[in-house]
């Protein structure tokens, strides 16, 4: 065959010398790559890291498994429709939305931060969404949430932020699907306040505003419109939902209200380009509630540490000399972003705790969420610093570059690419202590036994509110989870694969917004846009 090749057709052989030449070129670039980044290997501008996308398309199917209502191309088998008269009592639909996590609550809190925390990762990395081919599971996410945030606002000083009863949902163990107790609503008014949990929701409206606004047009002015109508409301009408309603701070408890108006201003002005919400961020109340100048860790509860990269965001592209360049206060908020970073760095000397394993370590209770939260944060600066050509990083008298952070945020969650160092490799994803992917569905060998109801309970059962059963089974769940980022190790590295283990075995919608963020970040190495409008 090999003579007929030649023999024939010299243009044959003209084409696998060029291919060889190709495959040649392309193996010394990665090679290059390597040696220049101190042997660690970064991905090619625009082309998909293989592993990234995999762990990607695994983390987005965790939304279609929370999903409530009506579903709609349903790609998870053992799931059905549910909570079908949600809002019915106060004539609203708010069937959709999602589970907050193992249980069938929706609480607004944590599902507005799912959708804020959606369209940051749409926005600064949709392009490698698309090249992994999962742009559009991202999208289908984003809408299942903005379609029942938007539902859940009313009117202007009304927003309903709850719907279930907490108490009596974690007593029964039961599918979605065939739960008959009652699902009541809670709302927020002007003589029932909540800033954090309104504020919050603003920013998800204006964050997805800005995601649909190429395409469509009407709805990105919609949820401005009622994005800049709740945070108008959270702001005159000032308190924290948990002291409203104590009962719910058994919950998700909220420590304060001013990071999320910082935070909600910071999307506002993004979406509008409106001066006004980056004065409010910068001046007076930024003085008063940002705590400039003390880093912070990035959380559901805590939004600082977020806003101070997503402003800093606006004075890594300013123009030389223009006013928001020279602006004192975006200045403060990047000084404290440089802190942030600094406290991840592991060369750093003000760097945070770690397990003997390498992962950052914050809190026992759903340990990972701090450590994936960082290191989105991580690979979104390093990403600002690249694009912008403000590449250096000081730390106590040390230079860090964005390749800094990036290998940071790779050592966390992800791999290295030949496991030069592994106490800093691919932590969640099983290059850890326990060799447990934390990602349920990526990998050999990941958690059997979550936190979940749906999954716990056979699809053709019907056990009412009483299926303790399932609960204290010792078998795995005959359902898989796929795409549930679990709470993860203790700070010992150890992890009990026990669906009654709470704090460790449960996952959250909120937990894989972060992990969807990050993977997107490190499919490929592509820049960011300047500008997110």
């Amino acid at each position: 065959m090999a003579a007929r090749c030649c023999g024939c057709s010299a243009r044959c052989c003209c084409w696998l010398l060029v291919l060889t030449l190709v495959a040649l070129a392309v193996t010394a670039t990665v090679v290059f790559i390597r040696y220049k980044n101190g042997g660690q290997v970064f991905p090619l501008p625009g082309v998909p890291d293989p592993k990234y996308a995999e762990a990607l398309a695994v983390a987005l199917q965790f939304f279609q498994v929370q999903k409530s209502g009506k579903l709609v191309k349903n790609e998870i088998p053992w799931r059905g429709d549910s909570a079908l008269d949600d809002g019915k009592e106060a004539k609203l639909d708010l069937s959709k939305g999602m589970y907050d996590a193992g249980d069938h609550m929706k609480f607004g809190f944590t599902l507005a931060f799912t959708g804020t925390m959606l369209s940051w990762s749409v926005l600064e990395y949709g392009a490698a969404m698309r090249a992994a081919n999962q742009h559009d599971a991202a999208m289908d996410a984003l809408a299942w949430i903005m379609d029942f945030l938007l539902n859940a606002h009313p009117s202007d000083d009304v927003l309903y932020i709850q719907v279930g009863d907490p108490k009596a949902d974690h007593k029964c163990w039961e599918r979605p699907e065939t739960m008959s107790e009652k699902r009541p609503l809670t709302k927020i008014t002007t003589k029932a306040p909540g800033s954090d949990v309104a504020a919050e929701t603003a920013a998800a409206m204006a964050a997805a505003s800005l995601v649909y606004k190429p395409n469509n047009g009407t709805y990105s002015s919609t949820l401005v419109d009622h994005a800049e109508r709740l945070f108008a409301f959270a702001d005159k009408y000032r308190g924290a939902y948990t002291r409203t309603f104590p009962e719910l701070s058994a919950y998700y408890n909220s420590t304060t209200y001013q990071d999320e108006l910082l935070w909600a201003a910071s999307w506002l002005y993004h979406a509008t380009g409106n001066h006004s919400y980056l004065s409010y961020a910068t001046g007076k109340n930024g003085e008063e509630y940002a705590d400039l100048g003390n880093p912070r860790y990035f959380s559901w509860d805590d939004k600082r540490a977020g806003t101070e990269v997503l402003l800093s965001r606006v004075r890594f592209f300013a123009a030389d000399g223009s006013d928001v360049e020279q602006d004192e206060g975006l200045g403060s908020y990047k000084e404290t972003a440089d802190a942030v970073m600094c406290i991840l760095l592991p060369e750093s000397d003000t760097t945070a705790f770690r397990t003997e394993g390498g992962l950052l370590y914050v809190a026992e209770w759903n340990s990972l969420q701090h450590p994936v939260a960082s290191a989105f944060l991580a690979i979104v600066y390093s990403d600002y610093m690249s694009t912008s050509g403000k590449t250096e990083l000081t730390c106590s008298g040390k230079s860090f570059t964005a390749s800094d952070l990036r290998k940071f945020a790779k050592s966390q969650p992800i791999y290295s690419f030949f496991h030069t160092n592994p106490e800093q490799a691919d932590y969640v994803l099983g290059d850890n202590p326990m060799k447990l992917s934390y990602l349920v569905g990526f990998g050999d060998s990941y958690p059997q036994q979550v936190h979940h109801r749906g999954a716990s309970i056979p699809a053709d059962v019907d056990t009412g509110c009483d299926g303790q059963e399932w609960l204290k089974s010792p078998k795995p769940n005959p359902n898989v989870a796929m795409g549930a980022l679990v709470g993860g190790p203790f700070k010992n590295d150890s992890f009990i694969d026990n669906r009654e283990n709470v704090r460790q075995n449960e996952a959250t919608t909120y937990n894989s917004a972060l992990i969807v963020g990050l993977l997107s970040g490190l499919v490929s190495s592509s820049t960011v846009a300047q500008s997110l409008s």
